[in-house]
């Protein structure tokens, strides 16, 4: 089980295969192996030993596709940078996990100068670029061709493939540590569902620092699909790609898809290749994967949930269950099904499996699972549990196996003595036709305790009032469940992987107190 596989099967099969495309720039797999393995010979070179951690710093590019195996190539375990944080978020990910050799792109090499004084751990930074490296960086292109190919480490199983950083939307980011065996089933189990299919040509319009991308990206590699590569997320970019090269299949997270849906110019492009939309990271509203199916008709739907601590995926909620027979059944509002390999349940705050339709904490078991977080042992007790990662999201499971996630178990508002899941209350409202997007919070209350909040996108020209929003939502849910209060905002706080920061919404109404929830 080594992550390499994928890309040598590839090359051995169909060497003259398109394996990428990048603004304009297109190549092989054998052209693809190649560079991977003089990159592997380059970082042995500065000194990557078996295990040692190579960061990487970038938009997305044909680069930060050979970044991965050629680590592995190497030898090394990657890291992965987000790229949303502030220095003092990257400098502690890069010290945390004694990352001793950086990758960085043009948009980031700024960062250099002040990452290098927060580091002493950093022995060499690497400028990927097509022009020549600023003074004091090593040039990537001219290293790879300065440096013959070397032999595969063939690294596999347990050792260790790289260290996730969690995006830090709960709390301090924590290195999450996975070997090959479990990115590399979880990348076989992705092919044998369905959602990545042979020959696919696949976007990468997620951010490739981030875990979901990267399941995508194994899943591809082990069918051998071709990648094409935007360097972020912009909606006429995305537009373009798909219509100009034929994508068959794309991974975006539900802000994505609601970006695209409501882009003027959606009608425009010539979307007729698209077969498969995978959505993952976040819950999407009712409302909005209505409107996404109506704007790709052409396209199936998959929704892959997970976490990083599983390498990534838990569930799979498959395109049959997002029509006639699913949706008669209400399927199409679950996270799914356990994946291929993987065993989830229920339970209790004991670890105990709870009755079916009953709402506990999602436990998951299986290859993908963790090896821990870096260097921090009690949060790790704390999360695996006799061989059960505890997701701390809660969530029902019905008679057929079919997971509804409820909420972040911390983000369960608590009004009145009742429970309320903002993801329901959330649902309710993105299914008006006003509502571009929302995130519902609970927020200090004297009398209720806490009360339900939401803060709502409207969309453009749209005029409609709190007080209607409200009424809508008491004819789809109970009263308790309904906003209190409602903010309109012009875009909701978002992590560097699509997903809304609640804690930003939250911080202003609980600052002063001891605790975050009444």
């Amino acid at each position: 089980m080594y992550l390499t596989q994928g890309l040598r099967r590839a090359v051995q099969q169909t060497p003259n295969a398109l394996a990428s495309i990048f603004q304009g720039r297109r190549r092989t797999f054998a052209q693809m192996m190649d560079r991977v393995a003089r990159l592997g010979g380059v970082l042995r070179g500065l000194g990557v030993e078996p295990g040692d951690r190579v960061g990487m710093l970038a938009l997305n590019s044909d680069w930060y596709l050979e970044y991965y195996p050629g680590v592995y190539w190497a030898g090394g375990a990657v890291n992965p940078i987000n790229t949303r944080w502030s220095v003092a978020e990257i400098a502690y990910s890069i010290e945390d996990c004694q990352t001793r050799v950086l990758l960085v792109d043009d948009a980031f090499v700024s960062m250099v100068p002040a990452l290098r004084e927060r580091c002493p751990c950093l022995r060499s930074v690497v400028h990927v670029g097509d022009g020549p490296p600023p003074d004091g960086l090593l040039g990537y292109e001219a290293l790879l061709a300065d440096t013959d190919p070397v032999d595969d480490a063939l690294r596999g199983g347990e050792d260790l493939a790289g260290v996730f950083y969690t995006g830090g939307t709960t709390g301090a980011p924590k290195g999450v540590m996975l070997p090959h065996r479990g990115l590399y089933t979880n990348s076989m189990a992705v092919v044998a569902e369905g959602a990545v299919q042979h020959g696919c040509v696949g976007l990468h319009a997620a951010p490739m620092f981030h875990l979901a991308d990267g399941c995508f990206m194994n899943a591809m590699f082990t069918c051998g699909g071709c990648h094409v590569i935007v360097p972020r997320f912009e909606p006429t970019a995305v537009l373009e790609a798909l219509q100009d090269e034929q994508v068959t299949d794309a991974l975006l997270v539900p802000t994505m898809i609601r970006m695209l849906v409501d882009h003027p110019d959606v009608g425009r492009y010539r979307l007729t290749a698209l077969r498969n939309v995978l959505y993952g990271a976040s819950p999407i509203g009712e409302g909005l994967l209505e409107r996404a199916m109506a704007t790709f008709p052409s396209a199936g739907f998959t929704q892959l949930y997970g976490m990083t601590e599983l390498s990534p995926m838990a569930t799979v909620l498959t395109q049959a269950m997002h029509r006639d027979e699913g949706r008669a059944k209400g399927r199409h509002l679950s996270a799914g099904r356990a994946a291929i390999g993987n065993e989830v349940r229920i339970v209790d705050s004991l670890g105990n499996e709870v009755p079916r339709n009953t709402v506990g904490e999602v436990a998951v078991r299986g290859p993908g699972v963790m090896l821990g977080y870096w260097n921090k042992p009690a949060e790790t007790a704390a999360a695996l549990r006799n061989g059960w990662m505890h997701t701390g999201d809660g969530a029902r499971m019905d008679d057929d196996g079919y997971v509804y996630i409820v909420d972040r178990i911390k983000d369960m508002i608590v009004t009145g003595g009742e429970n309320v899941y903002s993801v329901e209350v959330e649902s309710a409202l993105s299914t008006h036709a006003d509502v571009a997007a929302c995130a519902v919070i609970g927020i200090p209350d004297g009398q209720w305790g806490e009360l339900v909040m939401a803060f709502v996108v409207r969309k453009p020209r749209a005029r409609v009032e709190p007080e209607a929003l409200i009424a809508y939502c008491r004819t789809l849910i109970a009263g308790y469940k309904c906003p209190r209060r409602i903010e309109f905002i012009d875009e909701l706080p978002l992590s560097g992987a699509g997903k809304v920061l609640k804690t930003h919404l939250r911080q202003p109404f609980w600052q002063d107190r001891d605790r975050g929830v009444a």
